[in-house]
């Protein structure tokens, strides 16, 4: 996409002080020294690797127009605009913005927040929107999409050039609507820094992600300052019902609504009925099937249903429209081989996420057949939710097999000593170790008869495994389909 902008035009109203010529054009934003060209604007971004103010001298020597900084070198090129701020990553998100016309406030953006259920609700009201007849936009771990056209994710939360580039292609192709996952890393490094959300949502906090924030209230802070940012024309909807759901809106100026299972709020729910299928919902008075399984796609299903509402969808088109919607790739995703296995991939990576898929499970089951659990845990993450892990799937199921997961550069089998340090004495016989993934769902295929339930997770919609690097070729669903076929001739 040409875009051409003067630096004046971009830094309009923002508070720096610069040295040297505001005259220039550019047509090039980034943050990575590898990447500047002729006439870039770069950004000397501090991140928890490398500080990119090491590279300003390399980087005026290749001819950037402007860079974008928190302390000045020691010497200041003749040729290049010195922009000095507090803040480089938030001033980033604000320079992007400006750059590609503030493409944020052309269409409705809502962004979701949370530990588990990002995705599925960022995709749900993606598909729900579409189904309405509008041209949507979405920004997902799984994918970013505008309308049909699928462009490859490779973080949950892009960084605020990249949100802004694509937002202004969805403009450009008409989307009138996009829904965005808002990672605590993203929130944290001010990667969401400038754009303007109709609305936004929090669905739940659990463990998760403490190698990066330390603290269990850091990430509490991180997700709270979305809604603490957001305008007053936004709104900010709520879970009534996980404990720091009203924590959220706290501080923030958007109009505060609730949805709820098990409390008084504005959206409310109620499950009927529950099988493998999918559940029976009454949701505000009106009963409906809907194709997603267990409690928490129930709370996944009303934040998607009251942020409908409050776009300005009827309640009940909302809920016809919604219900004929299939689940969302990794996410308790089905299959049943020939012979009555029944197998269930999910992307349960965090220990509530894990409790709840075993929880929906066994709510479900008649307890006559086995719960087989395939699980392990990702390296170079934090390492504190291994033991935790371990001992909800020794817990919660019949037998437990512990393999890999993303290894990345680390010795899968000192992940899975660690995952067996937090299994009970009591649950020692029920658990196997088996490094090799495919080998580990092989085993348990092999134990499984029929009726028995097998439950991989941890990777879900993910078609690769990162070992030493390299990403190979691993998808969980398919690989127990191929498994369910050897097993069947």
């Amino acid at each position: 996409m040409d875009n051409v902008k003067k630096l004046s035009e971009i830094i309009l109203n923002l508070p720096a002080e610069i040295s040297g010529n505001t005259d220039k054009e550019t047509s090039v934003l980034t943050y990575d020294s590898r990447k500047v060209q002729n006439g870039c604007v770069f950004f000397a971004i501090k991140g928890s690797t490398a500080d990119g103010h090491v590279f300003m001298d390399e980087v005026a020597a290749k001819g950037a127009a402007a860079i974008v900084c928190e302390h000045l070198p020691a010497s200041l090129h003749p040729d290049v605009c010195y922009i000095k701020v507090n803040n480089s990553s938030e001033t980033m998100g604000l320079i992007a913005a400006a750059f590609y016309n503030h493409p944020s406030k052309k269409l409705k953006l809502t962004a979701i927040t949370g530990t588990n259920g990002k995705t599925t609700v960022a995709t749900l009201l993606f598909r729900l929107f579409r189904s309405f007849g509008h041209h949507v936009g979405l920004l997902s771990t799984v994918q970013n999409q505008i309308d049909e056209e699928i462009i490859p994710a490779t973080h949950t939360t892009p960084d605020s050039i990249k949100i802004n580039e694509l937002l202004s292609m969805m403009v450009e192709r008409g989307c009138t609507y996009c829904f965005m996952e808002a990672s605590s890393h993203a929130i944290d490094q001010n990667r969401i820094k400038g754009l303007h959300f109709a609305g936004t949502i929090f669905n739940n906090i659990t463990h998760d992600h403490l190698d990066y924030h330390l603290t269990f209230d850091n990430y509490i802070k991180a997700k709270k300052k979305l809604f603490d940012d957001v305008n007053e024309d936004a709104f900010a909807l709520t879970n009534k019902d996980d404990k720091n759901g009203m924590l959220m809106l706290q501080n923030t100026h958007a109009t505060k609504y609730t949805y709820a299972l098990n409390s008084v709020a504005d959206f409310k729910c109620k499950i009927l009925e529950s099988d493998f299928t999918g559940m029976l919902l009454n949701i505000d008075g009106e009963e409906a099937w809907f194709r997603l399984v267990g409690n928490f796609n129930a709370y996944n299903i009303m934040a998607v249903y009251g942020a409908a509402f409050l776009l300005g969808k009827d309640k009940k088109e909302i809920i016809t429209h919604l219900s004929s919607i299939e689940a969302v790739k990794g996410r308790f995703d089905y299959v049943r081989s020939a012979t009555g296995i029944i197998g269930i991939v999910d992307y349960a990576h965090t220990p509530d996420a894990l409790k709840n898929v075993l929880h929906t499970i066994n709510e479900i089951r008649t307890k006559n057949e086995q719960l087989i659990t395939v699980v392990g845990c990702g390296g170079n993450r934090d390492a504190t939710k291994r033991p935790l892990m371990a001992d909800i799937a020794s817990e919660l199921s019949t037998s437990v097999i512990f393999t890999s997961d993303n290894p990345r550069n680390e010795d899968p089998e000192i992940i899975l000593d660690e995952m067996q340090k937090g299994v009970k004495p009591l649950h020692y016989k029920k658990t196997l170790r088996i490094a090799d993934r495919k080998e580990a769902m092989k085993a348990a295929v092999r134990a499984a008869k029929q009726g028995d339930i097998i439950l991989v997770a941890g990777k879900g919609h993910e078609n690769y495994q990162e070992i030493k690097g390299v990403k190979h070729h691993f998808d969980d669903k398919e690989t127990l389909i191929e498994l369910f076929n050897l097993f069947e001739k």
